[in-house]
């Protein structure tokens, strides 16, 4: 059952409250006790984590907004925090709340790798590229002792298997060895997600994710070892970090990245009242401004979930981001539409079974 949820500032966390899941039949409603208990702060919210044991790795999705159709999600929930996360309301399939739960209540998936290796193996699998991070960081505080990310490259290296990646850890470098071997091969693309410079702006929008100067060093390091770098501006919150993003291309682009890509503010399900309530308590002065220009993208709503709209917006402002970011693109050699063919031809659907070469050998 879900605790009473109370509006508080944690430090290190992003939501302020933990709002039940919608799923949820019960609510508890804080009341004062006659003992002062509303006047205490809730006990600390700690990371925990529970195994889970899916029957699949592979998620697969038709959207038309999104760029792949298979992905795979070693970790449920995300430590790093970031308030604007539209994998929140997910969390409700775990009759547990989009705020503090989210960032606090994990799932980690032992045995993911085998998983994965019996499903690629498969006499009828296609190969298509993978995604790891579609739903949450696959470099998150919990991968330093489960490794479960690690793991997946292993075996998508074994079989030649092209993977991209999204991620604002920066654990990943950590993988480098990994990863050269597979860009070597045409077999991965990495997206850093680069959403401020502000280091004030960061600890509160994005609390445990890594700060910009270490995300930069990321986008440096990948590029040093050969791997397609793309930084991703996501989300672009109208008056809070709109204004960077000619600095944060070009802080891009100086560290190697080759590609650049971005996306408005978009709340969906319960994301909009906890974006609002953590907008409201660290920039009260421009929370009105932000929103106002969030429902001018919007068609008057805090969010679009139609497909063609959800991601892009539209409406004049929407207009004037997508033409900043064009201009800065080209200024900085960022180009947004170039492509990073990856190699699906290298596939071994048994990596153990002899092949032609090795007759020879």
């Amino acid at each position: 059952m879900q605790r009473a949820d109370r509006h508080w500032v944690e430090r290190g966390r992003g939501a302020v409250s933990n709002p039940a899941g919608r799923f949820e039949a019960a609510r508890l409603e804080a009341t004062d006790d006659g003992w002062g208990a509303l006047d205490e702060p809730p006990r600390r919210a700690e990371t925990t984590l529970t195994a889970d044991r899916p029957r699949h790795a592979i998620t697969r999705n038709d959207s038309p907004d999104v760029p792949f159709d298979q992905s795979v999600n070693p970790y449920q929930g995300c430590e790093h925090g970031c308030i604007y996360c539209f994998a929140r309301p997910s969390h409700s399939y775990w009759n547990l709340g989009p705020g503090l739960d989210f960032e606090t209540r994990l799932f980690h998936k032992p045995g993911l790798a085998q998983l994965l290796e019996r499903e690629i193996s498969a006499p009828g699998y296609v190969c298509k590229p993978i995604n790891l991070g579609a739903n949450t960081d696959p470099y998150q505080p919990a991968e330093r002792e489960h490794r479960t990310t690690r793991q997946l490259l292993e075996v998508l290296l074994a079989h030649r298997h092209p993977v991209t990646i999204v991620t604002k850890g920066a654990l990943i470098l950590r993988d480098l060895d990994l990863l050269a071997d597979l860009a070597s091969r045409r077999l991965v693309s990495v997206v850093v997600s680069l959403t401020t410079l502000d280091d004030e702006l960061k600890r509160a929008l994005e609390p445990r994710a890594a700060s910009p100067r270490a995300r930069l060093r990321v986008i440096a390091g990948l590029a040093a070892a050969g791997v397609p770098v793309t930084a991703m501006m996501a989300p672009v919150i109208p008056a809070l970090n709109d204004h960077e993003i000619e600095a944060l291309l070009d802080a891009a682009a100086g560290h190697g990245a080759t590609r650049a890509g971005f996306m408005p503010l978009r709340l969906p399900g319960e994301v909009a009242n906890l974006f609002e309530a953590w907008l409201r308590e660290h920039y009260p002065l421009r929370a009105a401004r932000v929103l106002g220009l969030v429902r001018d993208m919007r068609g008057g709503r805090l969010n679009d979930p139609r497909f063609g709209h959800r991601m892009r917006g539209e409406g004049h402002y929407a207009q004037l981001l997508s033409a900043r970011f064009a201009a800065a693109c080209r200024r900085f050699d960022l180009d947004s539409s170039r492509i990073v063919p990856l190699d699906t031809g290298a596939f071994l659907r048994d990596p153990a079974a002899p092949r032609q070469a090795d007759l020879f050998s």
